[in-house]
């Protein structure tokens, strides 16, 4: 096995024990090879397309390619070392070109279509029936149906726009890592937890500065702007965090003309579509049938929520003059006096519940939850891995059998992006030897232990873990066995959110959190009385949380069809504008929000930043069930969900899926009551 390129070793798990950046260029080459050779051979073969002879063979062939190009993103993704991030640009545009070329192959359309319209579609599975329909939509969306001379065109567009995502990411990322603040006055570390001032003498040390040495990463930047009394700490961070990536720092990082590039290729390319605007493309294969209805969804709730948030603001401006002597509450003072008012009125910090809440306890609670909703088990397994942080475990059902297996990489690391994600190394499928099992990555940017006590969370921290744990699951425990719409695969992008922002409830379960909870000194459990008071606080200001989400929904859909990137009007006047309309909060002139906007510039949000809202209102409607059976873990209506959402994966429309579990259409009642804006 040593002489094999392991980048190409598909027997089992990825072998980052072994896999190196100069490996790169020689696999993907080869596999971009063996995959053109067989598209053409499956292309040119004279006889009928069947599923057999011709859907399976090519997906098996595009798998492998996915899943060594999906290792290779990864770790561009967690180790941003130099090395891996030439590796990555030197081959994007070459795996760009390939997918665009295969999404525009009439003779490969033609087959799809071919077996749509013959006699074997209605023989066939309707997980196979889902795929091949999704491959017909997915052909006319990758332009297929344009004219040869366009054809050229469309694909330029396509590897021009994965490389300015990358470049994005990759800016962000390193004007993200270019700003740390020393602090050498004592003073200013004033209302700061031990544990951030610990891990920023820490990081300061590591430089061989003295002082506290503070940045942009969460870890760093939320606890000082939620807990520094040092009014001007808060704004030097503030505003070094809200002008990253744009031109207030180095030119070569400011994502600015990034932005406009890549809105004036979606442009084009919709419009080469034959499409009015790019959010009507991202919308074919959604659960949203079109830009209105998204529009009028976004601006009802807007319309609901917004009284809400104004009440939340105007206490929260009389409390900062009243009680902190802020006539004026700047952005940088918003996270501190917000949870000074929280302190205030429900007698409780975020502080406070932060040392009950240890990684240990923690993993513990959120494997126990798994575990009796899905009567799976969770134990540690052993796998190569990437960094020392990561930790690998398995899922074997209740006879001991292997379910899947999952990378936890828990920490934030100066070479790895921000935020929180799950992502797929392998993906369910049957293969000729049986099985090949699910394995997926969990990647967050948590604090990392200090000292010697175990790492421990805020309650936010928690239900991050848990979301992506959610999104892990949906991956994982699928029982469709065709790959293309397996687990997350097929799923309509409106609706991924789905699992994830379900499991977000289980962290408000006494039950639970009693479980999952043990005092980093004491071991004690959380105390009944202060989880009282975090459910008293649970709404506290959703009005505020919820109008801000709209204002990036409603900012990300109008600016992919209601925005002309060459005309007068800039991407900052249109957020402007929709602040004007829901917003409650105004930042700076200097605000450079859109130029940190990964989600859309960077991610797959791109016209779907509305999803989060959308799946939201279909995951508290799908706890309701729960609520209403009187029993967070009832076994009936777990294995329905279980059965109907989860384990369901793509194989039928999401909306029938939730029809199959709810019995009825999603409303938006449950969401509005979880969030406190209708009783209970």
């Amino acid at each position: 096995m040593t002489d094999i390129n392991p980048l190409l070793d598909f027997s089992g798990l990825p072998r980052f024990d072994a896999i190196l950046p100069t490996h790169v260029q020689q696999a993907i080459t080869e596999l971009l090879a063996e995959n053109r050779a067989l598209v053409n051979r499956l292309a040119d073969e004279p006889i009928p397309a069947t599923w057999n002879t011709f859907a399976a063979p090519l997906a098996d062939g595009i798998e492998r390619l996915s899943r060594a190009w999906g290792i290779v993103g990864h770790l561009h993704s967690v180790n941003d070392i130099p090395e891996w991030r030439d590796a990555y640009n030197q081959m994007l545009p070459e795996v760009s070109r390939f997918y665009a070329e295969l999404g525009q192959n009439l003779k490969l359309f033609a087959k799809y279509k071919a077996i749509r319209e013959g006699a074997e579609y209605a023989t066939l599975s309707p997980a196979r029936r889902k795929i091949i329909d999704n491959e017909v939509r997915d052909f006319r969306l990758s332009g297929a149906e344009l004219p040869e001379d366009r054809k050229p065109r469309f694909q330029a567009i396509q590897e021009e726009l994965a490389s300015l995502a990358a470049k994005f990411s990759e800016n962000l990322l390193d004007a993200t890592n270019a700003f740390a603040e020393i602090v050498t006055d004592e003073s200013d570390l004033a209302g700061l937890p031990a544990d951030v001032v610990q891990a920023a003498r820490e990081a300061a040390e590591k430089d061989g500065k003295t002082g506290w040495k503070f940045t942009l990463h969460m870890p760093s930047y939320w606890p000082v702007l939620q807990f520094a009394d040092s009014r001007r700490l808060r704004a030097v961070l503030y505003r070094a965090s809200a002008t990253r990536a744009s031109e207030f720092g180095p030119g070569k990082l400011d994502n600015t003309p990034i932005i406009k590039r890549i809105l004036e290729l979606r442009q084009e390319e919709a419009q080469m579509l034959g499409y009015g605007n790019f959010a009507e493309v991202s919308l074919v294969p959604k659960m949203a049938e079109s830009v209105p209805q998204v529009l009028g969804f976004l601006r009802d709730l807007a319309t609901k929520a917004k009284p809400f948030a104004e009440k939340d603001i105007a206490e929260l401006r009389e409390f900062a003059r009243r009680e902190l002597g802020l006539e004026t509450l700047e952005p940088w003072d918003m996270g501190y006096a917000s949870e000074k008012l929280r302190q205030a009125r429900y007698a409780f910090s975020e502080q406070e519940v932060k040392p009950y809440f240890t990684e240990p306890k923690v993993l513990a609670g959120l494997f126990h939850v798994v575990e009796s909703l899905y009567g799976v088990r969770i134990v540690p397994d052993s796998a190569p891995v990437w960094h020392e942080d990561v930790r690998f475990f398995r899922i074997e059902d209740q006879s001991g059998e292997l379910v899947g297996q999952f990378y936890l990489d828990p920490y934030a690391r100066e070479t790895k992006r921000g935020g929180a994600w799950m992502d797929e190394a392998i993906t369910r499928r049957r293969i000729t030897s049986g099985i090949q099992k699910p394995v997926a990555y969990l990647n967050c940017n948590f604090p990392r232990p200090v000292g010697d006590k175990p790492a421990t969370f805020s309650h936010g921290d928690v239900e991050t873990l848990f979301h992506e744990a959610g999104h892990g699951l949906h991956h994982l425990l699928t029982r469709v066995e065709e790959l293309g719409v397996s687990g997350i695969h097929g799923v309509e992008w409106d609706a991924v959110e789905l699992p994830s922002q379900f499991m977000e409830n289980y962290c408000w379960e006494w039950e639970v959190l009693q479980q999952m909870s043990g005092h980093v000194d004491t071991g004690e459990p959380l105390p009944r009385g202060l989880f009282e008071k975090m459910l008293a606080a649970r709404n506290f200001q959703s009005g505020m949380l919820t109008v801000r989400q709209i204002e990036f929904s409603l900012f990300d859909m109008l600016l992919h069809s209601d925005f002309d990137p060459a005309g007068q009007r800039g991407v900052l006047d249109l957020l402007d504008e929709v602040r004007k309309e829901v917003a409650v909060t105004f930042p700076p002139d200097w605000n450079r929000f859109p130029n940190s906007f990964s989600h859309i510039f960077a991610g797959g949000y791109a016209a779907g930043y509305y999803s989060y809202k959308w799946a939201e209102v279909l995951s508290a409607d799908s706890y309701a069930a729960f609520e209403e059976a009187g029993n967070p873990f009832d076994p009936i209506v777990g294995k329905r969900f279980l059965d109907e959402i989860i384990a369901a994966g793509g194989a039928r429309p999401a909306l029938e899926n939730f029809r199959a579990f709810r019995g009825r259409d999603p409303q938006v009642d449950a969401l509005l009551r979880h969030s406190g804006m209708i009783a209970a």
